[in-house]
């Protein structure tokens, strides 16, 4: 097997802690020779573990890609905002690249990329991981084997964790569409681009609502200052009180928002000075809904419901498949675990599937998508892994969610497609004319 060279843009939790582990697992693939990172620390401690030496260490990603093409790929690990200008320059300088999803935070940019893609050759994947889970598989194999019959209707729940919800999208980089993306693509276009895969299906129209409902200011308690620290005399009763969660010792992804190599005490005096995280959750900037639910028919008939929610008990999945023939009924994640129970119409009778989660991160989703870029970008490409056109589908669907949820009517999905296709061209000629 061909071992391949990498360059990483963004040491943040997906570089650092999520994708690059994967050189350190399987350096006989992969071995990363460069880095791009604002933040000292990550930077260092990327560089550290992957042995690179400072030449080949940059703050900026303009910096790395500015020498030209130092490696077979690209990982993509920046920020939502910095997706579309780091990926058309490493495009230019000849990179394959590995982009973590979201692939932009605005439809046209997102088409910009898979036109550029395609224009230069170049395979651009996005990191839609659930693809590579042997949960979503094995539900895959149980569709398509044809045990249900002809599904007609799927129930899919996207379930955070009230203490996700408050870190990564109140709190936390995804908490502003202005700065990120919308909710549903930032968090969901996992699901979306799963659902099309499972069923093979492609969505005619779609309808949704939602809203941010809990996490505004008319909501906090009485007397809640702006930080959990100042005083709060709400501390002993709040599950949301920051210090509860940040101020420890340990490396998680949680911790290592608010401070990377650090301990309970600075972290501590983080969150109640500059740190967003040590901030009450109901005194942010947070624009992005809290929960929101679409509904989506297929062009043969087929309704399909998404519901992300962000005050749950646990962080899980949770869906139901209604067939001519069965019901399937499942679970992937938390405290019970991936469950897949399978009901006959006929005979009445059950089964159930247990399916085990692989080492990494997302059932195993995290580095099986790694290892099937690395074989595309030797030549080799699995059915599964997405090209950048496909990718496109779950992030317009995305899109297409949200322009219904905003001018609450349905929006047929083929026409909003065509509608941002001209768009674009007409955005093209007004640039081309001013040149």
């Amino acid at each position: 097997m061909e071992k391949l060279s990498a360059v990483m843009l963004g040491a943040g939790n997906r570089g650092l802690l999520t994708y690059g582990p994967y050189a350190q697992a399987h350096p006989e693939e992969l071995e990363f020779v460069a880095v791009a990172e604002p933040r000292k620390g990550r930077r260092e401690r990327f560089a550290r573990e992957h042995g690179i030496p400072p030449q080949r260490q940059y703050d900026s990603w303009e910096s790395l890609l500015a020498v030209g093409k130092l490696a077979d790929v690209l990982f993509n690990c920046t920020q939502d905002q910095l997706h579309t200008a780091t990926t058309l320059a490493a495009l230019d300088v000849g990179y394959d690249i590995l982009l973590e999803k979201p692939m932009a935070e605005n439809l046209l940019d997102n088409m910009r990329l898979v036109q550029a893609a395609e224009k230069r050759g170049r395979l651009l994947a996005t990191c839609h991981v659930l693809r590579y889970t042997a949960f979503f598989q094995t539900l895959r194999d149980v569709l398509r084997s044809g045990r249900l019959g002809r599904i007609i209707n799927v129930d899919h729940r996207e379930n955070l964790i009230f203490w996700h919800m408050a870190h990564s999208f109140v709190r936390g980089n995804w908490r502003a569409e202005a700065s990120s993306a919308p909710m549903l693509l930032a968090k969901c276009c996992h699901d979306l681009d799963i659902l099309g895969w499972l069923l093979g299906l492609r969505f005619a129209r779609v309808s949704s609502f939602g809203s941010l409902t809990a996490f505004r200011p008319e909501h906090a308690p009485p007397d809640a200052p702006l930080r959990c620290t100042d005083g709060c005399p709400h501390a002993n009763d709040c599950k949301f009180y920051a210090p509860r969660f940040y101020a420890k010792d340990g490396d998680s992804f949680m911790l290592n928002a608010v401070a990377m190599n650090a301990g309970a005490d600075e972290r501590l005096e983080l969150l109640a000075s500059s740190s967003p995280y040590g901030r009450c959750v109901w005194h942010c900037d947070n624009t992005v809904v809290d929960h929101q639910t679409v509904a989506m028919e297929a062009e043969d008939g087929t309704t399909v419901t998404l519901i992300m929610q962000g005050h749950g008990f646990e962080e899980c999945r949770t869906m139901r498949y209604d067939g001519t023939l069965g019901t399937l009924q499942a679970r992937m994640g938390g405290a019970g675990g991936n469950k897949i129970t399978l009901r006959d119409h006929l005979s009445g009778s059950s089964e159930e599937i247990e399916v085990q989660d692989a080492a990494s991160g997302h059932g195993g989703g995290d580095f099986g998508i790694v290892a099937a870029f690395l074989r595309a970008a030797r030549g080799a490409p699995d059915r599964d892994l997405p090209t950048a056109r496909e990718s496109l589908e779950s992030h317009l669907l995305a899109f297409a969610a949200e322009e219904a949820r905003n001018s609450r009517k349905v929006v047929k999905v083929d026409r909003f497609r065509r509608r941002a296709e001209k768009a674009l061209k007409r955005e093209r000629k007004r640039a081309k004319s001013k040149r």
